[in-house]
């Protein structure tokens, strides 16, 4: 009889193991606060919260929600909630209060646990969700009816909590980008967020680096840079995004490694102050979330760090290829190769693999894989099927292993019969120098069944001329890929919190015009 090990991975572990190896070395810088956090203060504020969480009558199993820009006190939810056996549901603070009022009441969460600028959404909730046991807030502000975040850890035991969790055993609830429509609900495992291992190591992390997170810690991103950081004893600077902050903090606290979306790029590249700052304590730029643009690319590689690494993946299916900056020299245009465990292939319409350079849709499993959508059969059963992920994106596998991405598969645009992919005519109109997004979508049209449709958003103090990227595209692409239309807007492309352009809303919009 084969049996499995012993021993198991949960997520409560790291910041256990952390506190252990580097006790006294710093942990957490929480730029909003000001505060300094070593491994094993944060450990003892997370047992603490643990104890005050179970004090309250939480029990393992029960769900917690919480909301908050990136500070330290998110992170101790996290590790807090993995101890105590709670299960978590970090609230995206860019919904609006009904929304995530909605989402509570799905999941049926008995606490909240929220940083006090939210006050209109506990406020709501009090209201609203009568199996709200407890709301426990923290921040700037009055407290309210709410009980104080700190007042609690104060009374509360530093010791471990005596509690015995599963590497099976659901951990916490997350949503899905919402590129293409509502965002969807999954489940991670404690597993699933035990094996970040192989994808920090393809980038050679160290307890020499210094992290700065800015992917906001909502999201599965954002969290996993907080447990990486955990996992090898390195230093992590919390900041909510802002380009003059993020230029200052790599400059100040010697930052060598962030993660950020080509937006972010490029909006420190536009700053007028990007000069001012010495950033050559960066060793490497991390990218994903969306195609990186070759000229915002190679801006990046010439203004803020030579040396980029590009990861592919789904919120659903964790990080599953990664380029290295030596890949970046081979094959600059792909993602990058499989990770340690993670297996990827490319298949046609009868699911079966293709041949190496043929375009079809990418399917992908790591240990980093959920295995379904909460109650949510239909999106279940389209996404998950014979032990793979479909991921609805277009893509290419050379004879070497490389990974290229060439779009959604619901960016395919078919119009006159013939197949566009969005991605292709995005990357050319990309090229004129004075566009800062742009996004392709398919229009109904009563000719074409659908026209090629670019919406296009001018860089700062810079003029666009629509005839102008009318004739870039004819020059370079087929004439049935040229937009029938070019849609000049002045506010940014609506996108998801990992920086992926939301097109169903741009669809929504310009369709109904």
């Amino acid at each position: 009889m084969i049996e499995r090990a012993l021993g198991k991975m949960v997520v409560g572990n790291l910041i256990v193991t952390a506190a252990g190896r580097f006790p006294d070395k710093e942990a957490f810088y929480c730029t909003s606060t000001s505060r300094r956090f070593s491994f094993r203060q944060t450990n003892e504020r997370c047992n603490r919260l643990a104890h005050a969480l179970s004090d309250l009558g939480l029990r393992q199993g029960d769900t917690v929600a919480f909301l908050s820009t990136n500070r330290v006190e998110i992170v101790e939810i996290y590790f807090a909630l993995a101890k105590a056996g709670l299960i978590g549901i970090p609230l995206n603070y860019r919904l609006v209060p009904a929304e995530m009022i909605a989402l509570m009441r799905e999941i049926g969460a008995k606490a909240l646990v929220a940083e006090r600028r939210f006050s209109e959404v506990m406020r709501l909730a009090e209201r609203e969700l009568p199996q709200l046991r407890q709301q426990i807030s923290f921040g700037e502000g009055p407290t309210g009816s709410d009980l104080d975040y700190e007042t609690l850890l104060a009374r509360s035991a530093t010791t471990e909590p005596d509690v015995e969790v599963q590497e099976s055993d659901p951990y916490y609830f997350n949503l899905t980008s919402g590129t293409t429509g509502v965002p969807k609900c999954y489940q991670i495992s404690h597993y699933n967020n035990s094996t970040l291992g192989p994808f920090f190591d393809a980038m050679e992390l160290s307890r020499r680096d210094v992290v700065l997170s800015v992917f906001p810690m909502y999201g599965r991103v954002g969290f996993a840079w907080a447990a990486c950081s955990v996992m090898y004893g390195i230093r992590n600077v919390l900041v909510n995004f802002d380009v003059e902050t993020v230029l200052r903090l790599i400059h100040d606290e010697r930052v060598t490694i962030t993660n950020l979306v080509p937006t972010m790029a490029a909006m420190l590249l536009d700053s007028p102050k990007l000069a001012d700052h010495d950033l050559s304590s960066l060793r490497g730029l991390v990218f994903a979330g969306s195609l990186f643009p070759a000229p915002i690319r190679e801006a990046t590689m010439a203004k803020l760090c030579p040396h980029l690494y590009e990861y592919y993946g789904m919120q659903e299916t964790g990080a599953l290829v990664l380029s290295t900056p030596e890949d970046r020299v081979r094959q600059p245009n792909s993602v990058g190769r499989p990770i340690l465990f993670s297996e990827v292939r490319v298949v046609g319409a009868d699911g079966l693999t293709l041949p190496p350079d043929e375009t079809g849709e990418i399917i992908g499993r790591s240990p980093g894989t959920v295995t379904m959508y909460h109650e949510n059969p239909a999106k279940t059963a389209e996404t998950f099927r014979h032990g793979w992920v479909y991921t609805g994106d277009l893509g290419r596998i050379d004879a070497d292993g490389y990974l290229y991405i060439n779009g959604r598969t619901k960016d395919l645009i078919v119009t006159g019969g013939q197949n566009v992919h969005a991605g292709e005519v995005e990357e050319r109109i990309l090229t004129n120098p004075g566009v800062a997004e742009c996004a392709v979508i398919g229009l109904p049209d009563p000719k074409w069944g659908e026209g090629v449709t670019a919406v296009v958003v001018a860089k700062g103090g810079q003029t666009l001329n629509a005839d102008d990227i009318m004739a870039l595209c004819r020059q370079h692409l087929a004439g049935f890929k040229c937009p029938k239309k070019i849609m000049l807007q002045t506010e940014p492309l609506p996108r998801t919190p990992t920086g992926k352009v939301q097109k169903f809303l741009l669809v929504e919009r310009y369709g109904a015009q």
